[in-house]
C-alpha cells in the first residue's frame, strides 16, 4: 500500500466536488471511484446492484440499523433473509480498501477519508461552495426551479451528513474532519486542482 496513495473527496451538493476529482483523475492519470463503487461492491458481494443502491439513498441512519431483503444466495442467505446497513456498508468500505492497496486512485464521498483512515498516504479534502453558486449550478443541471434546487440540495445534504456523522463518529463538512477544506466559489475548480495536484505530486509523488 505504501507505493499508492489516495485522495478523499468530501462535498456538498453542487460545489463542484466531483468535477474537481474527474480533473485530479486526468491529470494524474489515476481512476476516480464514485457511483462506479456501487456495481463493484454488487461483483464483489453477489448481491444486487439495486440493493446497495437503496441504501445510498437512504436519509437517516440508526443505532439498530435498517435491514433490506435480497435474492442472492450471498454467505448461505435465501430470499427471505435480509442485511443491515452496517453489513452493507463494510462490504462497499472492504471494496474501497482493496482498491486502495492495489493502485493510487481518488474516491468521492462514501465516507471513504474514515474508512482509508489508517492509509499511510491518504489526501483528506472536503468542497464546498457559496449557497446560491450551488443553487445555479443544480438549477442548470436539474432542470429545476430556484425553490426546488434548494430544497433538493437542503435534503441530500442532510443525507450525506447523516450517512458520514453516523459511521465515522466525526462532523460531515468540519474542517477537523480533513486535511484541506476549499471553498470553490472563492478560490475556483482550475486553482483547488492545481493545489491539490502540487501538493500530491510534492507529497507523494517526489520519492516515488
Amino acid at each position: 500500500m505504501e507505493q499508492y496513495y489516495a485522495i478523499t473527496i468530501g462535498r456538498q451538493l453542487g460545489s463542484g466536488g466531483k468535477f474537481i476529482g474527474e480533473q485530479l483523475s486526468q491529470r494524474l492519470n489515476i481512476p476516480c471511484y464514485d457511483k462506479e463503487l456501487i456495481q463493484l461492491a454488487s461483483q464483489e458481494s453477489g448481491l444486487e446492484k439495486t440493493i446497495f443502491e437503496r441504501v445510498d439513498e437512504k436519509d437517516s441512519y440508526s443505532f439498530m440499523g435498517k435491514y433490506f431483503g435480497f435474492r442472492s444466495g450471498f454467505m448461505g442467505y435465501s430470499e427471505s433473509n435480509y442485511l443491515c446497513n452496517e453489513t452493507l456498508f463494510q462490504i462497499q468500505s472492504d471494496v474501497i480498501r482493496k482498491i486502495a492497496e492495489r493502485e493510487s486512485a481518488i474516491f468521492v464521498g462514501r465516507c471513504a477519508d474514515y474508512i482509508l483512515r489508517e492509509h499511510p498516504r491518504c489526501l483528506k479534502v472536503f468542497i464546498l461552495s457559496d449557497p446560491e453558486e450551488r443553487i445555479a449550478r443544480i438549477m442548470s443541471d436539474m432542470k429545476l426551479s430556484h425553490a426546488d434546487a434548494a430544497t433538493f440540495i437542503s435534503r441530500i445534504d442532510k443525507k450525506r451528513a447523516s450517512y458520514y456523522n453516523y459511521y465515522s463518529q466525526k462532523v460531515w463538512g468540519m474542517a477537523t474532519s480533513y486535511d484541506f477544506c476549499f471553498n470553490a466559489s472563492k478560490a475556483g475548480f482550475d486553482s483547488i486542482v492545481a493545489m491539490i495536484e502540487g501538493y500530491v505530486r510534492a507529497k507523494y509523488m517526489s520519492a516515488d
